[in-house]
Formats: C-alpha cells, structure tokens, sequence
C-alpha cells in the first residue's frame, strides 16, 4: 500500500469518525439532554439558576406554595432527585427528609459553607429543637457566600463553563452587594425599631440592620402562639403604636388578623423567600424583587426617613 492509499484511508476514517461523533452530539441536543441540578429552597435555585442559565436543567425540589419547614417529597419526586447531576441543599434542620436520603451523585449541604445565626434562649425554649435558625438566605453575605460555594461546585462539575459560569456569578454577587447598600441606607434612621411578625424568619435581617423581632410564634409558621403570647404582643403593640404587622404568604393570617382588629392596625405580607407562591412565579418575581418589596414594607412599618 503506497503513501497516497494509505492517507487517503486515514482522512477517510476521520471522517467517518467526525461524521458519527457529529450525530451524537445533534441527537443528544435534539433529546433535551442536559445535566439536571436539584435545589430545595427558592433562593438556592434561584442562585443555581443564574449561573447555569441554559447549560444545565435546574429543579426546585419544593413545589410552588408549600412551607419549606412542613414538606415531604412524595416516592416520585425522590427518583427526579436522586438522578440529579447536583443536589444543593439548606440544611441546618429545614429539610427533614434529606437525612435518609440516598444520594448517587454529588451534593451540597449548603448551612456548611455559610455563617449560621444561633437562636435567643427564648426563641429556642417554645421554638424548635434545633438551636440554629436556618433562614440564613435573608442575610446578603450569606448569599454571596453560597453564591460563589455553588459557582465554585457547577466549575468542578462542567469546566467548560468556567468563564461562563464566573460572569454570571460575578453579576449575581453585585446584584446582592446593591441590596445590602439599599437596606442600609433605608433602615439606617427610623423612628420605631421593631416589627411584629407571625412567624419568626427574619432575625438576620433584624440582627444585620438594627431592628427587631416579635414573632407569635417560633421558626415554625405551623406553631400555634399562646394566649399568654398573643396577649403580649397586643400590649407591646399598644404600647409603641405601631402600624403595621405581618404574616407570610405560607402561614394561616388568622391570629395575626384577630390581633389587628383588637389594636386597629394595618395587617401586611412579608416574604421570607424559603419558597415562592404560584402568583408570584406567574409574575416571574426575583430574590431581589421581593426583597425589595420586603424592604419597603418594613421601612414603613418602622417609620424610616
């Protein structure tokens, strides 16, 4: 076999080989195959979501309108999980269900990679059994924190998208550095400092921007207030003239509501953002739209300036 034969056999066959990975490549694209990243909290997947954008599947493992604290995934739902590329999850107690989950890939307990708040003596005597509140997604650097933790697995996972993947956190970071500005400025002089709340989610808010908390009930929305409680907080609410309580989209209103109509105050919504509602999915609402949204209500409840 001469030079000529033997070249042309081997341009064939790269060819051949071109042409078949080429198929490959258009089937798997036709077929919607694309990694699958699983997060359990709004705020994660909504991080998730930014930096991988159209490279990868992202999946909110709660449905729309289901409190973090009370869901159990059903046998289905499981399976979804289990075949994720990637699973972040909160932690820190708030997804029971993960502590017998069998995992096949790779996943992230995200309360071990952020700056957890430790709950008051009284907020842990009538509250949880666990001494840490995991609502940590209401602290900005918490955010970034996870932020760049996700960023830095996604890279491991699909280095391809490095320079991709560093933009999109890079934008997301200073998206959240802009809310942090915004809630400084605007709760930094306020007449009143405390807000009361059904459902105690925002102590590191409270705790980042000087106010604070009165919550019926504990880290639970489902907890029952006490009488003793109730009666408290109408006394306090009394006593500082306060205009403004508030509930959350996932809890009963009822308490808060029978409160409001003894003292003749405003009753309002606050978003601890564990979870959206199917009304504000529909409106496509963002981390930072409803943060801000929360960042003028409790504005006005406090009387800033």
């Amino acid at each position: 076999m001469n030079f000529r034969n033997t070249l042309f056999i081997i341009i064939t066959l790269l060819f051949i080989f071109f042409m078949i990975s080429m198929k490959q490549e258009s089937a798997a694209e036709s077929s919607g195959e694309k990694p699958t990243i699983a997060a359990s909290t709004f705020s994660l997947y909504e991080i998730t979501k930014h930096i991988v954008a159209d490279t990868a599947n992202t999946l909110m493992v709660l449905p729309l309108g289901v409190d973090a604290h009370s869901y159990e995934p059903s046998p289905k739902q499981i399976a979804r999980l289990y075949r994720s590329d990637l699973l972040v999850y909160s932690g820190a107690g708030l997804e029971p269900w993960i502590e017998n989950f069998e995992f096949r890939n790779r996943a992230i307990d995200m309360s071990l990679h952020v700056k957890l708040k430790e709950l008051g003596e009284d907020e842990h005597k009538h509250q949880s059994q666990s001494t840490l509140d995991p609502h940590y997604w209401l602290d900005f650097s918490n955010m970034i924190r996870a932020t760049e933790y996700i960023t830095k697995e996604l890279i491991e996972l699909f280095p391809l998208h490095k320079e991709f993947y560093t933009k999109n956190r890079d934008s997301y970071i200073e998206m959240l550095k802009n809310l942090d500005k915004e809630y400084t400025e605007k709760l930094s002089s306020c007449k009143l400092d405390t807000i009361v709340v059904n459902h105690n989610a925002f102590s590191y808010l409270s705790s980042r921007y000087g106010f604070h908390v009165e919550a019926m009930s504990g880290l639970s929305s489902e907890a029952e207030p006490s009488a003793k409680r109730v009666a408290g907080l109408i006394e306090y609410i009394k006593k500082y003239k306060l205009s403004t309580i508030f509930f959350e989209s996932f809890a009963s209103d009822k308490a808060i509501k029978s409160i409001a109509h003894e003292v003749n105050v405003a009753v309002d919504t606050l978003q601890p953002l564990g979870n959206i509602t199917a009304d504000e999915a529909k409106l496509n609402l963002s981390y930072e739209d409803i943060m801000r949204s929360n960042l003028e209500k409790i504005s006005r409840a406090l009387e800033c300036r």
